[in-house]
């Protein structure tokens, strides 16, 4: 064949891809149709993973990334036609959170930039958004805390998670030496405190709402400052990379939560619960806990510790741990907590994918 007659084989394959993919369309929704009546959620993240694993498997001589980044935006074109309302995320636009966002949803469900993790919050519980995306947990600086107290604090569920691979960058007007202040998310300082303690040591960090709140703010203000942000934040606002990749861990990543009104029911193939529980004042307390998991042979995925925020020197606990909330192995486990402790509260079950 000619490479005229390649492309317009191309041509071909690619209008029977668009007719096939109306056909899609129209599927899913008579399948949105038939979720509002039953008042089912519009995103069920655990069928999404069932099918986007499926394709993976059944076409082994492609990239796994792609598969799911193709599927990823025609899933998307689903739930966006039906999604009511938008899902909330930590902005401006161009923040990590945004990109987590779209790692989740894809481009075409509407979504919300808010100023605040709090915001969040009260925006899914309001119903002024659909879902809502945090940050959860950092691998260089562990647990985002305000978002752990939240989630102990309210109603909603946690439904599906994203671990995103974070790349700081410096960004600003430069030049590196003549930088005074250096804005960013608490967190981001943080990842990248030995390279800004090197290469800027006499700057001043400051604190924002968010990197790309940061940026923003340097775009304003560009004498002197910088910020730590995304090449994403950085670009989409015309401000010059300074340094790129400056975390001090090379396998930097962080994980985020969707939370949203209505927990999933089981269904995906491998799935992760989190919980958050209180010790009773007495010995042997936590080992008596955590043996409520080791005696039916569920190994931990995470514990973490935090105040309580009710009495003085009393622990919250933040465990996760495979299976879904509702299998007779983790409800047994339930069971047995519940008689070790003085609080145990679901946060929510979700594939163990990161999405």
């Amino acid at each position: 064949m000619s490479l005229d007659q390649h492309r317009r084989e191309v041509d071909r394959i690619d209008r029977e891809i668009l007719r096939l993919l109306g056909e899609r369309l129209e599927v899913a929704r008579a399948i949105g149709e038939a979720k509002l009546k039953s008042g089912a959620p519009v995103y069920a993240p655990q069928r999404e993973e069932q099918v986007l694993s499926a394709l993976v498997e059944a076409a082994p001589n492609i990239p796994a990334s792609g598969v799911r980044s193709v599927f990823r935006e025609v899933i998307s074109l689903s739930i966006g036609a039906q999604m009511a309302k938008p899902v909330a995320y930590l902005g401006p636009e161009g923040s990590f959170t945004q990109q987590a966002q779209l790692r989740a949803f894809g481009s075409s469900v509407p979504s919300l930039p808010l100023r605040s993790i709090s915001d969040i919050f009260a925006a899914v519980e309001s119903g002024e958004a659909s879902y809502g995306v945090v940050p959860v947990e950092n691998s260089t600086e562990g647990v985002v805390s305000h978002s752990l107290d939240l989630l102990a604090e309210s109603e909603l569920k946690v439904v599906a998670q994203v671990t995103l691979a974070v790349e700081q960058c410096l960004v600003g007007f430069g030049p590196l030496d003549a930088v005074t202040r250096v804005l960013s998310k608490d967190i981001a300082l943080a990842q990248c405190r030995g390279w800004l303690s090197r290469h800027t040591p006499n700057a001043a960090l400051v604190e924002t709402d968010s990197t790309a709140a940061a940026v923003e703010q340097v775009a304003r203000e560009p004498q002197g400052t910088a910020a730590v942000a995304s090449a994403t934040a950085a670009e989409s606002r015309g401000v010059p990379i300074l340094a790129r990749g400056i975390q001090d861990r090379r396998d930097n990543a962080t994980r985020f939560f969707v939370i949203g009104l209505t927990a999933n029911a089981t269904g995906a193939k491998e799935e992760v619960t989190s919980v958050v529980l209180t010790l009773k004042h007495e010995p042997g307390a936590l080992q008596a806990a955590l043996s409520s998991f080791s005696d039916r042979g569920i190994n931990l995925i995470r514990i973490e510790s935090r105040p309580s925020r009710r009495r003085a020197w009393e622990y919250l606990f933040f465990i996760d741990f495979p299976g879904h909330w509702d299998s007779s192995a983790v409800q047994e486990a339930v069971v047995a907590l519940k008689g070790r402790c003085e609080i145990v509260k679901w946060l929510g079950s979700y594939p163990q994918s990161a999405g």
